[in-house]
This record gives C-alpha cells, structure tokens and sequence, in this order.
C-alpha cells in the first residue's frame, strides 16, 4: 500500500514551489549557517593539530622505551591512537564551536526583539 507513484510527485512537485522567493531573512540565515560552520572548521582543524602533537610524543615516547609498548604496539596501532585522538578533538570542538555560535546567535536575536 502507500502514495502511488504519480500522486506523489504532483504532492512533491506542489511543494516544492510552495515558496518561490526566499525572503531576505534565509539569506542572511543561510551565510550566518555557513559563517559559523566555517568557524567550527577552523577551531576543529586547530584542535585537531594540536591534538595529534599531544598525543603523538608519549605514544612514540612508551614504544621506544616502555616493554610492553615495544612489544605489543605495531605501527597500525601507534597510527589508530593518534588518529582517534585527533578526530575526536577535531568532532568535539566543531560541535562545541557552532553550538555556541548558534547560542550567542540566538541571544542576540532575543535581545534584539526585547528591545
């Protein structure tokens, strides 16, 4: 059972074109989106860096001088601990980055519509 074929495009196609010029508010909504993704990036990749340097000098430090490292810790496992130190810097920070823009957006917006 379900929507036939044909009568979910002409229902698609119909709301599709529902709002065909964007007002001015979904540009600026649109470029302020972008401006803080851009942002969350920027913070993220820095994070991310610093992130690998941190975690790369102890792991290279423990294989060459601590046994059971030397033993057990083949280069797979010395690239997958620096790497996941990295991406998850790197996913926490964007994430904490455009909350926050999209936090101080909203109070400027709040404040903007009190006044």
């Amino acid at each position: 059972m379900g929507i036939p074929s044909e009568m979910r495009d002409v229902w698609l196609q119909g709301r599709a074109n529902s709002f065909p010029i964007p007002s001015p508010a979904e540009d600026e909504k649109k470029s302020r989106a972008e401006r803080y993704s851009q942002e969350g990036i920027r913070a993220g990749l820095k994070a991310a860096a610093v992130a690998a340097v941190v975690s790369a000098v102890p792991t290279l430090i423990a294989v060459r001088k601590v046994p059971w490292a030397k033993a057990n810790l083949n280069h797979t496992a010395q690239a997958l601990i620096i790497s996941g130190a990295s991406i998850a810097a790197y996913f926490i920070t964007v994430d904490k980055t455009v909350l926050e823009s999209a936090r101080r957006n909203s109070r400027a917006q709040f404040d903007n519509k009190t006044v």
